[in-house]
C-alpha cells in the first residue's frame, strides 16, 4: 500500500513539475504577442521629432504608427520611452530603420540583439532586445527613405500579460 501511495505522489510531482515548468515563458510567445499587436493594434499615431521634447510610446500593448520628418540624411525622428521596471524590452518594428536609444542622461545603451524577422510572422522587419534601467529613454530612429514605421514594445519576460 505505502508503495502505491509513494508511487503516486512521484507520478502527481511529476506531472506538476511538467505542467508548470519554469517562469520564463519561451522567447517566441514574445513574438507572437508583437506581431499580433503589428498587425491588429490599436494603433495611436505618433509624430516623432528632432526637436524639443520627443512624444511619448510605451509597452501598453499598442502599434505606435510614428511618422518620421525630414533629417541630416534622410527621414528621422525620435520618440521617449519611461520605463517601469529594470528588464530586457523587445522593439518590434514594420520596418527595417535604424535605431538608436540613449538614457535619460544622454549615454547610448546598447542593443544586446538584432535582427530583421522572425519566424513568428512577416510584420516584423526589426526586432531589437535592449536592457533599459528604470527611467526615461529616446528611441531614435533612422536616417532612412521610409516615411515611418511601426513599433510596438513588450517586455522580454512577458511575466504578468494581460491585456
Amino acid at each position: 500500500m505505502n508503495k502505491k501511495l509513494l508511487a503516486a505522489l512521484l507520478m502527481s510531482t511529476a506531472l506538476l513539475s511538467a505542467a508548470c515548468g519554469d517562469d520564463e515563458e519561451p522567447e517566441e510567445s514574445v513574438d507572437v504577442e508583437g506581431c499580433e499587436h503589428l498587425r491588429e493594434g490599436p494603433a495611436a499615431p505618433i509624430l516623432a521629432t528632432t526637436t524639443g521634447t520627443p512624444p511619448l510610446v510605451a509597452n501598453d500593448h499598442r502599434r505606435y504608427d510614428i511618422t518620421l520628418v525630414d533629417g541630416s540624411g534622410g527621414r528621422t525622428g525620435s520618440v521617449t520611452f519611461a520605463a517601469s521596471e529594470a528588464t530586457d524590452y523587445v522593439l518590434y518594428t514594420s520596418a527595417d530603420v535604424p535605431v538608436s536609444i540613449t538614457n535619460g542622461s544622454g549615454a547610448a545603451v546598447e542593443i544586446e540583439e538584432s535582427t530583421k524577422s522572425s519566424e513568428t510572422c512577416t510584420e516584423i522587419k526589426g526586432r531589437h532586445v535592449v536592457p533599459l534601467t528604470v527611467g526615461t529613454h529616446t528611441f531614435t530612429f533612422g536616417p532612412t527613405s521610409a516615411a515611418s514605421v511601426n513599433l510596438v514594445i513588450e517586455e522580454a519576460s512577458h511575466e504578468g500579460h494581460e491585456h
